[in-house]
């Protein structure tokens, strides 16, 4: 009698605090998740892709190189100044050739969107794409 009420209220207590923990649980690993893709398209017909790069809040597209920097077979790069001054010039054996007409150098993109600000300071969102290609000015 008691023991029935008992037993239901007590199984649905504890099956609603299963679902509570099976659901912040699948949350927490769906942000563990979370991470980028770093495309660079060399211009010389050569593509390097490099997946599940680590995103947190906050993070950048340096954040983005400096973690594809330490990958096996990773990236090097060269840049000048610091955040929102900051320049990429070079990327492993690619480095920028300077202004003037039909000058190559290296531009990014996020997604389809082209980068209007520095790599320095440019926030990146869980699951974006960054793509960098060496290419005379594409603009927007």
């Amino acid at each position: 009698m008691n023991w029935n009420r008992t037993t239901r209220r007590s199984a649905g207590t504890l099956l609603a605090m299963t679902l509570l923990v099976v659901g912040a649980a699948s949350h927490w690993t769906a942000a563990q998740s979370a991470a980028i893709r770093l495309v660079i398209d060399y211009g010389d017909g050569v593509i390097k892709t490099i997946n599940g790069l680590p995103w947190s809040k906050g993070s950048t597209v340096l954040d983005v190189m400096n973690a594809a920097k330490v990958r096996p077979h990773g990236i090097a790069f060269k840049n000048i100044g610091s955040g929102a001054t900051s320049f990429l010039t070079q990327i492993d054996d690619v480095q920028n050739e300077g202004g003037g007409s039909g000058k190559k150098n290296l531009q990014f993109w996020v997604n389809t969107t082209y980068a209007d600000k520095s790599f320095g300071v440019y926030e990146v969102q869980a699951y974006d794409v960054v793509f960098w290609q060496f290419a005379t000015y594409q603009g927007n």
